[in-house]
C-alpha cells in the first residue's frame, strides 16, 4: 500500500499487543447478527464488525453520526441539510453519491431499506427506540446482494420487564429541539417498544429550517416456546424542509452561513412522507432446524423543488422540470432455513435462503415556476413508472474445523430486472421506455485463527457487485431517446486481514487491513441543463487500514478511540464534464487521482467518566483529512479537528431514573466544511458545518 503511514500502523499494533499479553482474560463481547444471520459474538468472527450502542452521556440523538462516530472504516456527515438524507460511506463506497445513500446496504430490523436498484435512505431509523446499530465491513457484506459495499443494520430494542416509559428533550443552538415519548415493556407472551420523536430546527445556515416526525413501533408475541411473531411499524413526516444547497468557496469564506441566491429565488425544499410495516416470524423446528420468514410493505412519496434556471426548462424540450414529484410502493420478503449440527465431529451450521424485493415509482416532473411566478408546481415535463425487482438466492456456511481455527463461507445470486414506461411523449421528448437485467454471483470466504484467549486473526476475501440506480439510468449520455442501459454494473474484489484483541472483559482493540479492486465503477459523463449523465470507468481502487480501541482505563473512566486512513483513486484514466454547460466529456482524468468525497483520514476519539449513576463528565474529538470534491481532484475540503466536552448528573432512586446533561460541540468555534456536494456542476461543492454549539437535555425514565 503505496505511501501508507507503515510506521505508526506498526507502533499502534505493538502497543496493543504489550497491553493484551499483560492481562489476559476471557472476553466478554456483545453479540451480532448481520455477519452470520444468527447470534454470535463479533470476536468469533472472521469479518470486520463492530456494534454501536445507545449513548450513555447523553446527546440530540436524531442523526446516525452521533452513534457510529467510534467505528472505524465507515463515515456519516451530518449534512446540517434535512432536504437531503445524510452521506453514508464504507470504505470509501457510497462516498460519491449526491442523492439518496447508495454503495451499501441499510436495513431497520431486517427490513430493507435500500431499494432493489441500490439507493436507500436513513432518514426513518428511529434512534429513540434502538437497542444497538451494527456496521459490517469487508468482503462478508456481499452476501447481502446489490451495492453491499458495506452493511449498516439498526436494531429496534425488545419490550423489558418489568415495563418503563421514558420522555426526553433536549434543545440548544440553531433551534435544534428534540422531544420523544417510549413505552416498552412484557405483558403475558406480548412484549412492545412504542416510540415517537419530534424533531425541529432553525438551521445553522439561512433557509435550512426542517421538521421532522418519527414514530416506531415493535409488538412481539411468544406464539409458544418455539415461535415467535414480530410486527414492526414505521412512520416519518418531513413536510417542507429548507434546502439551502451547497455554497462555493468564495462564498464560503465569505460567509458560511449564507445560501445560494436561487436557494432563496425557488425556494428550494423538500417533504418526505412514509410509512412502512413488516412481519417476521421465527420458528424453532427441532435441535438443529429453524425457519425465519420475513415480509414488508412500505410506501414512500416525496416532492422535491429543485433550483434548475427557468431559460434552461424554457429552452429544452426533454427537460424534466424543476419540481420532482415521486410517488413509491415498495415490498418483499425473506425466507431462510438454517441447520445447526455437527460435522465430522465439529460444530457446522449452514443458512439457505431466498429473498425477493420489488419497488414501483411513479415519477413525474414539472416547471418550477408558472408564469412569473418562481418556486411552485407549472406544467408537466415528465410522466413515467419505474419498476425494478430482484430475486436472490443465498447460503452461507460456519464450521469450527477444530478448536482454534473456524471456517466461513457463502455465496448469493442476483438478479436485478429494470423496468421504465414512458407515459409523456411529445415533440422533442421521445419514448424513453426500456428494459434490461443484471445478473451477478458473489462468493466469499473467510477465516478465523484463535491464536491465544485474547487474539484473533482474520482473514477473508469476497466478490461483490453494484447496478446502476434508476437516478443515474435516467439520461443517455449521447442524448438519445430510451434510459442509458448502456452502463455496466460494477463489480469488485475485496480482501482483508485483521486482527482482534481482548486482552480483558474490560477491553477490546482491532487492526484491520484491506483492498477492494473495482470495475466499471459509475462516474459523471456530462452535465447538461440539469441532468446529469453516468459512464463506467475501467478500474479504481480503495485501500487502508483502521484501528479501533474500546476499554476501561481506570475505575469509571472509559476510553474509546478509532482511526482510518485510506487510498481511494481512480486507476485509469477517463473524459469527464467541469462544466454545466459541457455536453461531451472533454477534460482528462488521469490514472492516480483521489476519488473524490473519500476523506485521506478520519478519526474520533473520546474519553468518558462515570458509572450508573451521579456525575458524568466527557471530552471527545473528532478530525476528518482533506477530502476531493470533484473527478478531476482540482478542488478539495480541508481537513479539521474539533473537540467536544459534556457533562451531567444521572439521579436513580426507585422507580426514577433521571440523566440530566449538556454538551459543547466545536469549542474552538472554527469554520470547517462538514461535508461536500461530489462533481456539483455550478461549483457549489461545500456544505459548512456550524461553530460552537450548545446543547442542554434530560432524559428520564420511570419503571
Amino acid at each position: 500500500m503505496h505511501s501508507f503511514p507503515l510506521r505508526p500502523v506498526a507502533a499502534a499494533v505493538l502497543a496493543l499487543l504489550s497491553t493484551a499479553v499483560a492481562a489476559q482474560q476471557t472476553p466478554l463481547a456483545p453479540v451480532v447478527v448481520t455477519a452470520t444471520r444468527s447470534a454470535q459474538s463479533p470476536y468469533d468472527i472472521p469479518a470486520a464488525i463492530d456494534v454501536a450502542t445507545v449513548p450513555a452521556d447523553g446527546s440530540l440523538d436524531v442523526n446516525l453520526s452521533e452513534r457510529v462516530q467510534a467505528i472505524p472504516g465507515i463515515v456519516v456527515r451530518d449534512r446540517q441539510n434535512y432536504a437531503q438524507d445524510a452521506q453514508v460511506s464504507i470504505r470509501g463506497f457510497g462516498a460519491r453519491s449526491t442523492f439518496g445513500i447508495r454503495g451499501i446496504r441499510l436495513y431497520t430490523d431486517g427490513i430493507p431499506a435500500t431499494m432493489p436498484d441500490g439507493q436507500g435512505q436513513v432518514s426513518h431509523f428511529n434512534l429513540d427506540a434502538a437497542d444497538r446499530v451494527e456496521v459490517l465491513r469487508g468482503p462478508f457484506s456481499a452476501l447481502y446482494g446489490n451495492a453491499s459495499g458495506g452493511v449498516v443494520q439498526i436494531f429496534t430494542a425488545d419490550g423489558t420487564e418489568p415495563p418503563e416509559v421514558r420522555f426526553g428533550v433536549a434543545g440548544g443552538s440553531n433551534g435544534n429541539l428534540r422531544a420523544s415519548v417510549n413505552a416498552r415493556g412484557v405483558d403475558g407472551p406480548v412484549d412492545y417498544n412504542l416510540d415517537a420523536t419530534h424533531f425541529r430546527t432553525s438551521g445553522y445556515r439561512d433557509h435550512s429550517a426542517a421538521r421532522r416526525e418519527s414514530g416506531n413501533a415493535k409488538l412481539g408475541w411468544k406464539i409458544d416456546d418455539d415461535a415467535k411473531l414480530t410486527l414492526v411499524l414505521n412512520a416519518l413526516d418531513v413536510p417542507d424542509a429548507q434546502d439551502p444547497l451547497g455554497l462555493t468557496r468564495a462564498q464560503y469564506r465569505a460567509d458560511p452561513r449564507q445560501v445560494a441566491a436561487v436557494a432563496d429565488t425557488f425556494d428550494t425544499r423538500k417533504s418526505v412522507d412514509q410509512r412502512q410495516a413488516g412481519l417476521v416470524y421465527d420458528q424453532r423446528v427441532d435441535e438443529a432446524n429453524s425457519l425465519r420468514v420475513m415480509g414488508y410493505y412500505g410506501r414512500r412519496d416525496v416532492l422535491q423543488y429543485l433550483s434548475i434556471p427557468v431559460a434552461t426548462q424554457a429552452s429544452q424540450p426533454g427537460n424534466s422540470g424543476g419540481v420532482v414529484d415521486l410517488g413509491s410502493e415498495y415490498g418483499g420478503g425473506d425466507a431462510r432455513w438454517t441447520w445447526r449440527d455437527t460435522v465430522a465431529g465439529r460444530p457446522f451450521e449452514v443458512a439457505v435462503g431466498i429473498a425477493y424485493d420489488n419497488q414501483s415509482q411513479h415519477r413525474q416532473g414539472f416547471n418550477n415556476f408558472a408564469g412569473a411566478t418562481l418556486g411552485v408546481r407549472g406544467d408537466k415535463r415528465r410522466d413515467e413508472i419505474d419498476r425494478v425487482f430482484d430475486v436472490d438466492q443465498y447460503a452461507q456456511a460456519t464450521w469450527r474445523v477444530a478448536d482454534d481455527w473456524t471456517l466461513m463461507g457463502g455465496a448469493r445470486h442476483s438478479d436485478v430486472r429494470f423496468r421504465s414506461s414512458d407515459r409523456y411523449v411529445r415533440a422533442g421528448n421521445p419514448d424513453d421506455s426500456g428494459s434490461v437485467a443484471y445478473v451477478a454471483t458473489t462468493p466469499v470466504f473467510g477465516v478465523l485463527w484463535r491464536a491465544a484467549p485474547w487474539l484473533h486473526a482474520y482473514a477473508n476475501w469476497g466478490r461483490g457487485f453494484e447496478t446502476p440506480t434508476f437516478s443515474e439510468l435516467g439520461y443517455r449520455a449521447d442524448r438519445g431517446a430510451g434510459l442509458a442501459f448502456d452502463l455496466k454494473p460494477s463489480h469488485s474484489r475485496n480482501a482483508e486481514i485483521g486482527l482482534k484483541l481482548h486482552p480483558s472483559g474490560r477491553m477490546q482493540a482491532g487492526i484491520a487491513l484491506y483492498r477492494a479492486d473495482s470495475d466499471d465503477e459509475l462516474a459523471v459523463a456530462t452535465n447538461l441543463g440539469g441532468r446529469t449523465t453516468y459512464q463506467n470507468i475501467a478500474s479504481s481502487r480503495r485501500q487502508g487500514v483502521e484501528l479501533s480501541f474500546e476499554g476501561e482505563v481506570a475505575p469509571n473512566l472509559r476510553l474509546v478511540a478509532a482511526y482510518t486512513r485510506m487510498q481511494a483513486s481512480f486507476r485509469s484514466p477517463f473524459l469527464t464534464c467541469v462544466s454545466a454547460g459541457c455536453a461531451a466529456p472533454d477534460t482528462p482524468v488521469a490514472a492516480g487521482t483521489r476519488i473524490p468525497g473519500v476523506p485521506r483520514s478520519t478519526g474520533y476519539a473520546a474519553l468518558k467518566y462515570g458509572g450508573d449513576r451521579a456525575w458524568q463528565a466527557g471530552v471527545d474529538v473528532s478530525a476528518s483529512g482533506s477530502t476531493s470534491v470533484n473527478d478531476l481532484g482540482t478542488a478539495s475540503a480541508p481537513g479539521y479537528a474539533l473537540f467536544g466536552v459534556s457533562g451531567g448528573y444521572v439521579f436513580d432512586e426507585g422507580p426514577w431514573r433521571v440523566n440530566t446533561f449538556a454538551r459543547v460541540d466545536n469549542l474552538a468555534d472554527r469554520h470547517v466544511i462538514g461535508s461536500v456536494i461530489v462533481n456539483d456542476g455550478n461549483a457549489r461543492y461545500y456544505e459548512p458545518a456550524p461553530g460552537r454549539t450548545y446543547l442542554v437535555g434530560m432524559d428520564i425514565r420511570w419503571k
